[in-house]
């Protein structure tokens, strides 16, 4: 198709609002040529950071329905300053630990938009992105310091997720995809479809109408063995069994008397020396086994009516609903303290390591000695098969108006409405060996996974297993919904500020919490709990069809046990097996299960925001930037089920509770170029993260035994950040760039634990033996408030370039890298004292690096991303009890070849080095141990796809 002019960034690239397409070729005599591909995409995510009025990195769609991972929380890796996690063999958090990514070190407290509207994930304020589906995106902002026209809400940054428009493409466009995934570890072959219809119509009126339609559904199938053993330092003091002592000991097996090859570990005491104890650190290493399946499906759709250059109305919707299902099959072992063979090798156990040193002594040595091989005589374990499903649905509609009132004024409107149900449901089935059948387990924790070996009555004999019970233990609905209505203006003017920007948004978000959880449904004769005899209990040979073996491949046979086990069957889960063949065990119905009703809450938050915001240009626009401030004010109701016992009968009664607070948000950003193509960029903004709206429960219960009790704070106030940031930015090619960014973050709020006395109102007043440390019936109450200040600050460099340069197909290749070095400060107050530790999921350093390849028609990609240790969930009490991951990087490619104008095939592999997560004890920095506390595998995703694009 012959044009007029060159572009040299997607068409795609006009719906977003933050830069226009960069042209670079002003002769209307030349041919325009479409750049696309991934040439076309990092030209246009170059054209966006270089001309953006703020931090803002971006990755857009290779093509239609193409981001070049085939999963969304993987490609924000590639993003310097963004870190990822992947949880059974996908870019994703582990399970229930919001959307798993950290920006520039702080993690949980990003901000989630689609198209610049407030987007969740019902039960928490971000959306969950490995709900994402990679088909639907255009392309994605990451802003890592927002000025004050942008919705508040993220210390850490803003990711705005980016679809389609159809006036945004070209008069007609119907695409679509067949996906084949494979994972080498299953090896089942699972399915994804992509289909999307645009079309814009010239008015006879004048004008366009613009409408578009997509839709998506993904299914992916992992699997995940893992090894997860004790944390805690455990001390021990082995007995030898040809000691005198030894014979004396109840616990310990006499019939091992006399052996020199035989120890009993006992607990240790304060008086016993640390040259003769053992921490047994990582010895009872568990066999798990779960099968993770996927589903994601998407709808996208919008309409858009211009019937002139100065006015549109327009209507979207978006509807997104993921589902994460896994099936496992646990042995939980209870290893005995009967070990023969035992070995140990030289391990410090200081006080830093077990209780941060809280003495603030001379951080005493407590054990010589670490657990290193032995085997466990007589032990014996529980046999666990469960099911978790997590269906998410989150919908979003939205429809508004773009007018330019004058050729100075333009004026936007948007209401939007999301409506967010998660429900959170995980059960299983537990099977004990019959009495008298045990096992030896012989472990050897010095591997890389920890080797484990038993002997003993066989695994797979029905014979040997009796039931014990069934739990619905985690069994929860979230109900979430929000609304909003948003104007802004744009008023251009003359002088030193070209334009000012200022609007308003009023939003309400409420959240809905129901639990329905329960345990303990024993499977016995009687429906009562299992005897220690078991003179009550069933046999599993008796009901045999209910069971199934685990697979006999465990972690890849990389230990001497490879698996085989018994266990209830996960699939028969949620079917009426257990409730028809286990009468006595009373087990609900579902649909008919009685709610906990001191488990449910809600809030309600409302928000009413107005800004001001003044663009600047001068010396030629070789200096531009903003200065402006965004006002907030939020109001809160929450209300929660107490107990109260201060009436004649006990009863579940509604507590509520309201709070506001005002905050206020400066930002500034100027960006100076020193040459056409060197650009020295700073930024600063106040910015805030709410506290989720489940933890404003304003529950509180008691203990009037001894007086003490929790309660919950819906005066939480939103952590607080100044942000600072400075780059140097080198542009050299259209799609080409050098960047180096400091960064600065002071963050004030962080929350921790608080204690004090008060007097409560559902309960009478304490009057017990216990001295609780208060006065006047007052109870001890301990609560979450906002007390410390802590900080995120680091480095990232970032490089990406072909290389046009060269002669010859060596043009033709190119790189793409960027690094992250980012240090945080949390506080947390142990023992009355404030103490420094990492922020959950940050690593000190990351990076990312990516080989490329693309020539008439054919395209390729290689890219490895690694990170450093990391603490995993949240900072513990102790390192000793705390679990960190040891870095890692992860592998992956894909190649495209274009067989016409219009058809392509894909390949894409993830995980080419096969590589997870493994978990160890400790803490990253002074406080990590060689104590692997869980080690992973996941096997390597691959897909082959065919792309049509009319």
């Amino acid at each position: 198709m012959k044009l007029s002019k060159l572009v040299v960034a997607m068409a795609a690239a006009t719906a977003f609002s933050t830069v226009s397409p960069m042209l670079v070729a002003q002769d209307e005599g030349l041919e325009e040529v479409m750049v696309t591909g991934i040439r076309g995409s990092l030209q246009n995510s170059a054209a966006i950071k270089r001309n953006a009025g703020e931090v803002v990195e971006s990755i857009t769609a290779e093509d239609v329905g193409k981001l070049p991972d085939p999963n969304v929380a993987e490609t924000l890796t590639r993003i310097p300053g963004v870190q990822g996690y992947r949880y059974g063999g996908e870019g994703a958090s582990p399970v229930g630990e919001g959307s798993g990514l950290t920006i520039r070190g702080l993690s949980g407290q990003t901000a989630s938009r689609l198209n610049g509207r407030t987007y969740f994930t019902a039960g928490g304020r971000e959306f969950n992105i490995e709900s994402a589906i990679p088909g639907m995106i255009a392309g994605i902002d990451v802003f890592k310091n927002p000025s004050a026209k942008h919705i508040e809400g993220g210390i850490g940054g803003l990711i705005d997720i980016k679809t389609r428009r159809p006036l945004d493409m070209d008069e007609r466009v119907i695409s679509g995809a067949v996906t084949a995934r494979y994972n080498d570890f299953v090896g089942d072959i699972d399915p994804e479809i992509f289909g999307l219809y645009s079309e814009t119509w010239n008015l006879e009126s004048g004008g366009e109408l613009g409408f578009l339609f997509a839709a998506t559904q993904q299914k992916s199938h992992n699997r995940s063995d893992s090894t997860p053993s004790n944390t805690g330092a455990n001390l021990r003091r082995a007995v030898r069994a040809d000691s005198a002592e030894y014979a004396t000991l109840a616990a310990a097996n006499q019939s091992y008397v006399g052996r020199s090859d035989v120890w009993h570990l006992v607990d240790a005491t304060a008086s016993d020396d640390p040259s003769n104890l053992i921490a047994t650190t990582s010895q009872n290493a568990h066999v798990f086994q779960e099968d993770i399946i996927r589903d994601r499906k998407g709808v996208n759709t919008a309409i858009q009516w211009a019937p002139n250059d100065d006015f549109e109305l327009y209507a979207e919707g978006n509807y997104n609903y993921y589902k994460y299902e896994q099936d496992y099959r646990f042995m939980i072992m209870s290893d005995s303290r009967t070990v023969q063979g035992l070995e140990t090798e030289a391990f410090d156990t200081t006080e830093a390591w077990v209780n941060r040193n809280a003495n603030g002594g001379e951080n005493a040595v407590l054990a010589t000695q670490a657990l290193a091989s032995g085997t466990f005589l007589n032990s014996t374990f529980n046999s666990l098969g469960g099911k978790e499903n997590r269906p998410y649905e989150t919908w979003l509609v939205a429809t508004g108006f773009d007018w330019n009132i004058t050729d100075r004024l333009n004026m936007t409107t948007d209401v939007s409405y999301v409506k967010a149900d998660q429900t959170q449901d995980n059960r299983s089935v537990t099977l004990r060996p019959k009495v008298g059948n045990t096992w030896d387990i012989t472990r050897d924790l010095k591997t890389s996974p920890h080797n484990i070996s038993i002997s003993g009555p066989d695994l797979a004999d029905p014979n040997n297993f009796v039931f014990v019970d069934y739990g619905n233990g985690t069994h929860q609905v979230f109900d979430d919904s929000g609304y909003a209505v948003q104007t802004d203006f744009k008023y251009e003017v003359d002088g030193f500020f070209n334009a000012v920007l200022f609007g308003g948004r009023f939003a309400s978000q409420e959240s809905n919490y129901n639990n329905y959880s329960f345990g303990g449904k024993a499977l016995t004769t009687n429906g009562s709990g299992l005897l220690a005899d078991q003179s009550n209990a069933i046999s599993v040979a008796d009901f045999a069809e209910l069971t199934e073996t685990a697979p006999k491949d465990w972690v890849k046979n990389k230990t001497d046990f490879a698996g085989g086990y018994l266990v209830f069957s996960p699939s028969l889960l949620n079917s009426d097996a257990l409730r028809t063949n286990f009468p006595q065990a009373n087990i609900p119905a579902d649909g008919s299960i009685p709610e906990n009703l001191g488990g449910r809450r809600y809030a309600k938050e409302d928000t009413l925001a107005a800004y001001v915001m003044g663009e600047f240009a001068t010396a030629g626009e070789r200096i531009r930037g903003n200065l402006g401030v965004r006002v907030i004010q939020a109001d809160v109701d929450a209300r929660a089920m107490v107990w109260d016992t201060t009436g004649t009968t006990a009863q579940f009664v509604p507590f509520a509770a309201s709070s506001s607070y005002t905050d206020v948000l400066p930002s500034f950003n100027i960006t100076g170029e020193l040459q056409d193509d060197l650009l020295l960029r700073f930024g600063y903004s106040k910015g805030i993260t709410r506290p989720t709206l489940g933890s404003l429960n304003p529950t509180i219960s008691v203990d009037q035994t001894t007086g003490r009790g929790s309660a919950g704070n819906p005066d939480l106030k939103p952590l607080e950040a100044d942000s600072y940031d400075l780059s140097l930015e080198h542009y050299f090619g259209p799609a080409n760039y050098a960047s180096i960014a400091v960064f600065n973050k002071e963050i004030d709020g962080f929350i921790n634990t608080a204690e004090s006395c008060e007097t409560v109102s559902v309960a009478p007043a304490y009057t017990g033996a216990v001295d609780n440390l208060c006065s006047n019936g007052q109870y001890f109450i301990t609560r979450q408030v906002n007390a410390e200040a802590g900080s995120a600050r680091g480095v990232e460099v970032a490089v990406q370039t072909f290389f046009d340069m060269l002669p010859g197909a060596w043009s033709n290749f190119g790189v793409s890298a960027s690094y992250t070095h980012v240090k945080t400060e949390n506080p947390i107050v142990r023992d009355g004292k404030v103490v420094n530790v990492p922020q959950a999921f940050q690593s000190d350093d990351s990076y990312s690096i990516a080989g490329m390849y693309e020539n008439e028609g054919l395209s390729a990609r290689l890219v490895y991303t690694y990170r450093s240790d990391f603490i995993l969930f949240g900072v513990a009490a102790n390192p000793a009890v705390g679990r960190y991951v040891k870095g890692y990087g992860v592998l992956d490619g894909s190649i495209n070849y274009n067989i016409s104008d219009t058809y392509s095939v894909t390949f894409t592999a993830s995980n080419l080095t096969d590589s997870a997560p493994v978990r160890y004890v400790g803490e990253p920095g002074s406080v990590t141990t060689g104590f692997q506390n869980q080690y992973y595998i996941n096997g390597r995703n691959f897909a082959v796809g065919l792309r049509a694009t009319f």
